[in-house]
């Protein structure tokens, strides 16, 4: 049987398909997960320690010898991403308070729009760009996680995160960093993490769903991915003009990053006020992952015909 290849077909399929499966099973059989032992550690606890290692992973793949126009690209694109959802997701806050506008929580649309997937940008930025563009995946990759996200709710006023809490999500991600840089072979080990762990933390996300808010979370969740591509992969297309170059492999930053979904569980662990709306971001988030997967190499592609076309009439 195919069964990994079969998941991997699904846009962010390593995150949705466990994730989805978690909470299937906890809404037939909420209590099957509960009894004790490695199969509540794992199936039902897990979460955060393994957002948290898949994290550190992640740090180890930031190249401090990656300078020059990939740096400037990478610190550009990353900033545009974080700016756009700290003003959409700031302004509904503001406006409409936690609970946000149209089922949209202000949680949801920062953490979907901060967070963007390092490996489709690579693979669209290989495709339509250059070394350079590729190469600010490094920098780009900061912004997996949680922690661009707790600073957005934090100078938003949205969470009361206390600095200690930057502080433990900072660890994993400078512990990974060092060792990376300090020992290729410490990255390479470490770069397995960042596939083998998704679906492995993704089950106990979706494990503390109820289905009926994930079918809940559908449309909204699609508008959060729709508003995703086009509002970030148009601010990265028009940053991109500042280079002069492949202007159309800038929109490949509109997407949002599978382990996004474990983003809301993050916040309220640092800030417990907002549990009661994590499950319902984490089911946004989840439906984002996939729209934004599918739309955002359609938009690549438009804008860079609409380029190749208007260089051909010049």
């Amino acid at each position: 049987m195919k069964i990994l290849k079969t998941i991997q077909k699904v846009p962010g399929g390593m995150m949705v398909v466990p994730l989805l499966l978690g909470a299937i099973l906890n809404t037939i059989a909420p209590n099957f997960l509960e009894i004790g032992g490695f199969t509540t550690a794992l199936f039902k606890n897990g979460a955060l320690p393994l957002i948290a290692l898949f994290v550190l992973c992640m740090g180890a793949q930031i190249d401090i010898k990656k300078a020059g126009i990939p740096l400037y690209k990478g610190v550009s694109l990353t900033a545009v991403k974080l700016l756009m959802g700290v003003l959409i997701g700031g302004g509904v806050g503001r406006a409409f308070g936690p609970a946000g506008i149209l089922g949209l929580t202000p949680l949801a649309i920062i953490s979907a729009m901060t967070n963007s997937n390092g490996g489709l940008f690579a693979a669209l930025t290989g495709q339509y760009g250059d070394a350079t563009d590729v190469g600010a995946v490094s920098i780009l990759s900061l912004n997996d996680g949680p922690f661009f996200t707790m600073i957005a709710l934090g100078a938003t006023g949205m969470a009361k995160i206390p600095l200690i809490a930057f502080v433990a999500v900072l660890v994993p991600i400078v512990l990974g960093f060092i060792l990376g840089n300090l020992d290729e072979d410490w990255r390479k080990l470490l770069a397995q993490g960042q596939t083998l762990l998704v679906p492995f933390f993704a089950f106990p996300l979706g494990a503390a769903l109820d289905f009926r808010t994930v079918v809940q979370a559908g449309i909204p969740g699609i508008l959060l991915g729709v508003i995703t591509v086009l509002v970030t992969g148009l601010g990265g297309y028009y940053t991109y003009k500042l280079f002069g170059g492949q202007k159309a492999v800038g929109a490949s930053i509109g997407t949002t990053a599978g382990n996004a979904v474990g983003t809301p569980a993050a916040i309220a662990a640092a800030d417990p006020s907002l549990a009661s709306i994590a499950a319902v971001a984490t089911a946004q988030i989840a439906a984002s992952v996939i729209v934004t997967a599918i739309l955002c190499p359609l938009l690549v592609s438009y804008l860079d015909k609409k380029d190749k076309n208007k260089k051909a009439i010049a």
